[in-house]
């Protein structure tokens, strides 16, 4: 776009220039601005990778990649910007565009796809076949009918034929891009929140409800940073925009990452696996939490399920001796304890050689 205000003595009156080339004004607060956002963005994204590779265990999965790819993507942005506005590679302007556009597709639509990713774990039944059915070919057919032609008219408008053309046509789809990407973020934003209220009143624990209203809390700020994002760009300040665009992005992705992965947790608590899965490990149980009990007791000395409570159509256990308000598997899982504790080594029994009793 050739700046039409770059001769007002307001420092954000040149913020529309950039279209055509890089930033031509001479306002040392926008320069500031542009270093500082862009920035800004590929420090997050520096931490982002260090958070992925240190935090997943498998590199796989939609949620992995989608997360990955799009945070990845702030880096080409940013520095495709970098060079474009301080008009770093003056006679290559075509490599800072194949680099901001490369970087653009992730980091749009990859962002959806993080949000697409764990929209299963919170949705049920035929419901959820339907939603995620439709928020798939939403996300693809914005992808197509949005990047492709933006990205047409951006190469159109810093070339050197019909520049004025491109660029009038650039104001506009930009405006509906802006527009159709933020109504695909708040749809998707809007069904995590109508999930979180949903088990919010549903629910009475208060480790879940704690989850649900940090996932609330960070969808609202999603659609705020894309209000905001947009009212940039309605009032043509094509600058700040683009260099808010990757900082904001990588907010909401240190964000998404902090929430989201909880919600396997979440899951994983509403659906526990079969208690006392008689495999090498045992690793997990249903009592205390999920606390494994053969630390402290011989699971082989166990003839019944102590994970569940005693029938009174069973048949009492009989022994030698007892004790009031032992029965059933309380009595097996009294027995095994003891045995269990009777056979350790000493030394084991009393840490660090100090008469203590042992802990159970």
């Amino acid at each position: 776009m050739v700046s039409n205000s770059s001769a007002s003595s307001s420092p954000f009156s040149s913020a529309a220039e950039g279209i055509t080339g890089g930033y031509t004004g001479g306002s040392l607060t926008i320069k500031v601005m542009i270093a500082f956002f862009l920035g800004l963005a590929m420090y997050n994204a520096v931490e982002l990778q260090v958070l992925i590779f240190g935090t997943f265990k498998r590199f796989r999965g939609l949620y992995f990649w989608s997360l990955l790819i799009s945070s990845m993507g702030i880096f080409p942005y940013c520095i495709g910007f970098l060079f474009k506005y301080f008009s770093i590679l003056t006679n290559a302007k075509w490599f800072s565009l194949l680099l901001l556009s490369v970087g653009w597709y992730p980091l749009i639509t990859g962002q959806a796809i993080v949000l697409y990713s764990r929209l299963h774990l919170l949705l049920t039944g035929e419901r959820r076949d339907k939603i995620l059915k439709w928020t798939k070919w939403m996300i693809i057919v914005d992808a197509i009918v949005l990047h492709i032609p933006t990205t047409v008219l951006t190469i159109g408008s810093n070339s050197d034929t019909h520049t004025k053309a491109f660029v009038d046509g650039y104001n506009v789809m930009e405006k509906v891009q802006m527009c159709g990407f933020f109504l695909q973020e708040v749809v998707l934003s809007s069904i995590y929140i109508i999930e979180a209220i949903r088990i919010l009143r549903s629910s009475v624990q208060m480790h879940t409800k704690r989850l649900m209203y940090q996932l609330l809390a960070i969808n609202v700020l999603i659609i705020t940073l894309d209000l905001g994002l947009l009212g940039l760009e309605c009032a043509s300040l094509y600058i700040l925009e683009t260099i808010t665009k990757p900082a904001f992005y990588s907010i909401k992705l240190k964000l998404e990452f902090a929430i989201l992965g909880k919600l396997v947790d979440f899951v994983g608590g509403r659906n526990p696996p079969p208690p006392f899965a008689r495999d090498e490990k045992r690793s997990s149980s249903a009592l205390n939490g999920g606390t494994d009990i053969s630390e402290f007791v011989d699971l082989t000395k166990v003839g019944t399920d102590v994970t569940r409570t005693s029938q009174p159509s069973q048949p009492k256990r009989t022994s030698t001796w007892s004790r009031p308000g032992i029965r059933g598997q309380d009595f097996d899982l009294e027995i095994a304890r003891l045995e269990h504790v009777e056979t350790l080594p000493s030394e084991a029994r009393i840490p660090n050689g100090d008469s203590a009793s042992p802990r159970y």
